[in-house]
Parts: C-alpha cells; sequence; structure tokens
C-alpha cells in the first residue's frame, strides 16, 4: 500500500539567513515549529539509502522508482523539493511553513536528502519492517484478543448487523498450516486472492492441510505491518467484518509472509473454522 507524494516549492524571493544542516533543519520544523500538528516527538532518522533515493529524485527519476532503485522500501513516503535555497537554515522556516502535514506524519521514521547548488530535495518515509518468523506466536495471539474484542461487541458489517458474537479459540495446527501456505504463495507470486494460483479456494486448502470442517472462512490483507491495523482494516470492510463477526465460527489463526520484492511486501491469512 504505497502512499506517494511529490510537493516542489519554488523560492525566488525569501531574504535567507544562517547556515544548518539540512536534517536537522526538517527535524526542527517536525519537532518545535509545526505547532498546528502537536504530538510528534520523533526525530527521523538519516538513511544512506533514502539519501541515494533523493539523489535520483534530482536526477528526473519519480519517486517510487527512485526508491526502488536505491533499495529502499517504505509503507508511507513523501518528498519535496525547495528550489533557490542556498542556507539550509531557511529550510526550517519553509517547512514550517508550508510542510508541516507531511513532516508530521507520526508513522514516518526516516529522512533523505540531497542538495545541487541552491536546490534541495527531501525524501521522508516510514520504513517497511514487518514482524519477523520470531514474531509469529506473538501475532497470532495479538490477532486473536484483537478478533476477539471486536466480536464482543455488536456492529454493523455494511448494511448488515451482527450482535455480539463468543469469543473464538485459537484454532489446531491445521488451520494455521492451511494459513501459512496461502500467506506464503501470494508473498511467492505477488497477488492477493481467495482463489490460489492452483485454482484452490479456502475450503480446498483447510482440507488439504489435515483440518476436519463444517464451516471455515478466510480474510485476506497485504501491505498491512501490525495486527493491529489488519484486523482494523477487517474489521471496516463488510466482507471480512462479516467472517469476523460470524457466529458460525468457533476457532481462529493467522498467518503473514514476507516478500519486499512482491507487489504487497507482506500478505496475511486470517483463517475461520468450526469443527464437525
Amino acid at each position: 500500500m504505497l502512499r506517494l507524494i511529490v510537493l516542489v516549492l519554488s523560492l525566488a524571493s525569501i531574504p535567507l539567513t544562517a547556515e544548518a544542516d539540512v536534517v536537522g533543519a526538517v527535524n526542527e520544523a517536525r519537532l518545535h515549529d509545526c505547532l498546528a500538528n502537536p504530538g510528534t516527538t520523533a526525530r527521523l532518522r538519516e538513511n544512506p539509502r533514502l539519501n541515494d533515493a533523493a539523489r535520483r529524485l534530482s536526477h528526473g527519476e519519480t519517486l517510487q522508482d527512485a526508491s526502488k532503485k536505491a533499495g529502499y522500501r517504505s509503507v508511507t513516503s513523501a518528498s519535496v523539493q525547495i528550489t533557490n535555497v542556498p542556507y539550509d537554515r531557511d529550510i526550517e522556516r519553509i517547512v514550517a511553513q508550508r510542510f508541516c502535514a507531511q513532516i508530521t506524519n507520526r508513522d514516518l521514521r526516516e529522512i533523505g536528502t540531497y542538495r545541487r547548488g541552491p536546490d534541495v530535495w527531501v525524501l521522508v518515509a516510514a520504513p517497511f519492517v514487518p514482524p519477523t518468523p520470531m514474531d509469529r506466536q506473538a501475532v497470532i495471539r495479538r490477532v486473536l484478543d484483537l478478533t476477539n474484542q471486536a466480536r464482543s461487541h455488536a456492529r454493523r458489517c455494511g448494511a448488515d448487523a451482527f450482535p455480539a458474537a463468543p469469543p473464538l479459540v485459537l484454532a489446531p495446527p491445521a488451520l494455521e498450516r492451511a494459513a501459512v501456505e496461502h500467506s506464503r504463495d501470494m508473498a511467492n507470486h505477488s497477488y492477493m486472492d481467495h482463489t490460489g494460483r492452483d485454482g484452490t479456494t479456502p475450503a480446498d486448502r483447510v482440507t488439504r492441510a489435515g483440518y476436519r470442517w463444517k464451516a471455515v472462512g478466510e480474510n485476506l490483507a497485504s501491505g498491512i505491518m501490525t495486527p493491529e491495523d489488519a484486523v482494523n482494516g477487517w474489521v471496516g470492510s463488510p466482507h471480512h467484518c462479516e467472517n469476523l463477526m460470524s457466529s458460525r465460527f468457533t476457532e481462529m489463526t493467522v498467518a503473514y509472509a514476507v516478500n519486499p520484492s512482491s507487489s504487497g511486501g507482506i500478505y496475511w491469512t486470517q483463517m475461520f473454522g468450526t469443527p464437525p
């Protein structure tokens, strides 16, 4: 889910002040000058790959191409080009006046810059930091807890109203194997669909994994880094919400697979089941 913002500002007549570094100037604006967006406390970290991407921007490459060629993957990124600004200290004031909405996004963590003469390119990003395989058990438990929190309250899923539903329990390993298989297939082949590349349905895959069932359901997501964002996305989508709130299901598990070279980067499969 890559969001790209490109902003260009020409400054032909703004008076100039003292020298400072570009990264420091942007951080000063982010932390102290952008009073309309309070609460941002983390300084942006300089990243050499983002510096390379900013250099590539200066040669006319698109933000997406520049980031890709520099070997940097982000969840969210924004670039700013400021022309005719010989002194870096002016960048703090310019950014605070014009770009607070972009630089105070709390998801942003890293920055890259490039200067050529009086022109400056700034690239800020929320890095792609998915959960690792070591996080698997904690992620499964967190998704289960968040799903049960959602089920504990009546809600509307699109046009349909659902009462509160009983909590789910963690499914046996066979259901997780089906979720892992589909997440890996999507990540390895850069697609997201309930129908597998071999034509299988969710019911086919759980049966093949050895799970005995009388009801199954599946939710998918991609490009999402945290259990919180995954569950929030499913709750906000009518079809996924229906699965999540359905009293037909008694068990749940989830799996994710990461492939930075794929279109989504990370792919999630949440599986619901009810044994016979």
